[in-house]
């Protein structure tokens, strides 16, 4: 008697990458693009039912916007990429409740090219300069609140 193989799920590609295939496609395009458009640029590799239900999350992400094209829709990226992994971002932060700790901690996480790039943005908005963020201290050791800002020019 063979022995019996146990269920296996077909191989299936991370999550997310089916996302970020179809955002691909329509980063790619210059004009929106039909669910049939999408496959067509995709290599036809994808049955158009699963392009259409990609393309219809990513619509109620806010990641893509549609218009009507006949009787369906044509969709294009609403950001470009780095819109789209700032909004990502703004998403993670909102699920915790505790704002302060979560960015004290990914400051505190930034390499000294990414804090710097952090730095020169804080500083040209509003007027403000920042002080080191990831340690807590000073440049003189004195203990402050992460984070905290002042006018540039000013006092601590």
């Amino acid at each position: 008697m063979a022995e019996e193989q146990p269920d296996r799920q077909p191989d299936r590609r991370p999550a997310g990458e089916l996302e970020a295939s179809v955002l691909a496609a329509l980063w790619a395009a210059d004009v929106p693009l039909t669910p049939g458009a999408v496959q067509i640029a995709l290599g036809g590799e994808l049955a158009r039912t699963t392009v259409t239900t990609i393309l219809t999350r990513l619509h109620t992400k806010g990641a893509a916007t549609r218009t009507r094209a006949g009787r369906g829709f044509a969709y294009a990226p609403s950001q470009d990429r780095h819109g789209l992994t700032a909004r990502r971002m703004h998403a993670e932060l909102d699920k915790d409740a505790d704002r302060h700790t979560v960015l004290a901690r990914f400051v505190s996480e930034l390499n000294t090219e990414d804090e710097q790039v952090l730095r020169d943005l804080l500083g040209s908005v509003g007027g403000l300069e920042f002080d080191h963020i990831s340690d807590g201290t000073d440049d003189a050791g004195t203990v402050r609140e992460e984070g905290t800002a002042r006018e540039k020019g000013g006092g601590t």
